[in-house]
């Protein structure tokens, strides 16, 4: 039996009571030879959304077999279900409520309910499933247990909506998704989107429809105060200050138009 897989967490515990390492103890109980590493425990309390934008953004940049287990739970002890499932040869366990969304939108996925009383804690607790459901689950398939173990197949996992993106002509209209820790507005704009509506990057940019300064090739492009656009390492548009926060400078927040429009050659912002 194959032993020893990656687990990452990702949590809204953050790390000052014992929630996290209790949940590595338990999958360390199962499978004392899987490597834990933490992706964040930084998400808001109870924002789903930013949660599945962290996963999103990291789970490609490990090893096929990686377990991805994420507990951003509001709904902890009600009626939602419990999920695994394997989609791009990855893992996800958490709960079933949008938190994967990202994975679910790639093709061929097989998701399942976790049931089974043997990969789960002989007591659950209504107010941490993280120890008592979703742990368990993570450490048993890194030792090895196959996914279809854990409980029964589902065909109709929770997914969020879809962030508005769309292009027509010569205009791409998206919104702001989430910020980071330097207050950078993440889009829903994809780089392969805007390379396609103006491969030389002559592109002006609003936000709510105030104009931004364009588009940047780095952060130090621009001077300090001043917004601009850039293509993050996510792979999403960004609008940043530097030095700064353009959350807090802009005054923008998750929902508010992002727009993109060709210029002609002889213009550029």
């Amino acid at each position: 039996m194959a032993t020893g897989r990656i687990v990452t967490l990702t949590t809204d515990f953050g790390q000052r009571d014992p929630f996290v390492g209790i949940m590595k103890g338990v999958i360390l109980g199962i499978c004392r030879d899987a490597t834990l590493i933490d992706l964040t425990h930084e998400i808001e309390p109870f924002d789903i959304r930013e949660g599945a934008l962290a996963l999103e953004s990291a789970w490609r940049f490990f090893p096929m077999g990686t377990i991805h287990l994420a507990v951003v739970d509001p709904g902890v002890g009600g009626g939602r279900r419990a999920l695994a499932l394997e989609a791009g040869g990855h893992y996800f366990v958490g709960p079933d409520n949008g938190l994967f969304s990202f994975a679910l939108t790639r093709g061929k996925c097989s998701a399942i309910s976790i049931e089974a009383p043997a990969y789960r804690r002989f007591e659950v607790s209504r107010t941490f499933h993280g120890r008592d459901i979703f742990a368990p689950a993570a450490g048993h398939l890194a030792a090895g247990v196959p996914l279809e173990h854990l409980g029964p197949r589902i065909t109709d996992p929770i997914q969020l909506p879809l962030p508005r993106c769309r292009r027509t002509g010569d205009e791409i209209v998206g919104e702001v998704v989430g910020t980071d820790r330097f207050g950078n507005l993440l889009t829903s704009v994809a780089a392969d989107m805007v390379s396609e509506l103006a491969p030389d990057g002559v592109i002006e940019v609003a936000l709510a429809g105030r104009e931004i300064s364009g588009l940047a090739s780095s952060y130090e492009e621009s001077q300090p105060g001043v917004a601009l656009a850039i293509v993050g390492s996510s792979g999403r548009l960004e609008i940043f200050v530097k030095n700064g926060s353009a959350q807090a400078a802009l005054g923008a927040a998750p929902g508010a138009q992002v727009t993109i429009r060709r210029l002609g050659s002889s213009r550029r912002l």
